[in-house]
């Protein structure tokens, strides 16, 4: 028996689709996308304001900056 992967499954559901559903679908899965991906930046930031308000975050020149990374 062949295993059919899920995303097999699910390419071949959005086969049965019209045109105009998947065109839907493909504006739905995009703007999903963007918002995780907002929500994944905005994580991002939270975590690096926490880090920089507990001063685990290095600040200088790019002089210091490369003389700290060479340490």
């Amino acid at each position: 028996m062949t295993s059919i992967s899920r995303l097999d499954r699910v390419l071949e559901s959005i086969e049965d689709l019209s045109v105009d559903e998947q065109e839907t679908l493909i504006d739905l899965i995009s703007h999903r996308l963007a918002e995780r991906r907002r929500s994944e930046i905005a994580a991002h930031i939270a975590q690096a304001q926490v880090e920089y308000q507990s001063g685990k975050v290095f600040r200088g020149t790019v002089t210091q900056i490369m003389d700290e990374l060479r340490k």
